[in-house]
């Protein structure tokens, strides 16, 4: 009951509660626009991979393994430390772009690969009656492939979304104020709990915003599959 009531006590002390609105809001900034990010990079990464061998497309592709190598090769906190104190170490630079960029950048090669396992998934048969009926390979991949494609790889890039989320917690090792370094400073030098208060409070919000997101990537498949029983 002590536990409970020193959350109750957090949640209703609105210096704390501003504290953690804070934290969450840079948090979802963050989300958001590195999933942008990495979905835009995800897919142009799937393509270029994809495409057929050529002499103009050989550089483009190797580029492209060694981007996809090395980001799921190496931890995400080593990365989002490079970016900091080394390929955006400028003064004045903004924490919160360097941060979307990592993150944006990691993200891109997960769904690279999540994008490319979709298309292969789609029957080759599906892009032999495409091209039976007259339509370019890339007539045929946007139209006939990559919609189908991409009922397969909701379900992989909302668990990379989440995932996501939850790894922007690692922002604070660069001292963003997030929510977990909301917990943090919340949690030190005051009368009302040890750590382990808002802690609890934060991971509540965490699992709120990923419960939302499961629930909302439920929906989208539901729908796809409403639309493939018409």
């Amino acid at each position: 009951m002590d536990f409970l009531s020193k959350i109750i006590e957090l949640f209703s002390t609105e210096k704390y509660m501003d504290s953690i609105w804070e934290g969450l809001k840079l948090t979802l900034t963050i989300s958001i626009l590195a999933a942008l990010l990495g979905l835009v990079l995800g897919v142009i990464v799937a393509l270029v991979g994809m495409a057929k061998d050529s002499w103009a497309m050989k550089l483009p592709k190797l580029l492209c393994k060694i981007y996809i190598t090395i980001i799921r090769g190496t931890p995400m906190a080593l990365q989002l430390f490079i970016m900091a104190y080394v390929i955006f170490a400028i003064r004045g630079f903004p924490l919160v772009i360097t941060a979307t960029i990592a993150f944006g950048v990691n993200s891109g090669a997960y769904v690279a690969e999540n994008i490319r396992a979709g298309i292969l998934s789609v029957d080759i048969g599906q892009t032999e009656a495409g091209r039976a009926l007259g339509l370019t390979g890339a007539t045929t991949m946007a139209k006939i492939v990559i919609p189908q494609a991409i009922k397969n790889v909701i379900p992989a890039i909302g668990n990379e979304l989440i995932a996501l989320i939850k790894e922007t917690s690692i922002v604070s090792m660069i001292g963003m104020y997030d929510l977990t370094m909301a917990a943090k400073i919340i949690g030190s030098g005051n009368n009302m709990a040890s750590y382990i208060v808002p802690m609890a409070v934060v991971a509540l919000f965490y699992l709120a915003i990923v419960y939302l997101l499961t629930f909302g990537i439920k929906l989208i498949e539901k729908r796809l599959r409403a639309g493939d029983k018409r």
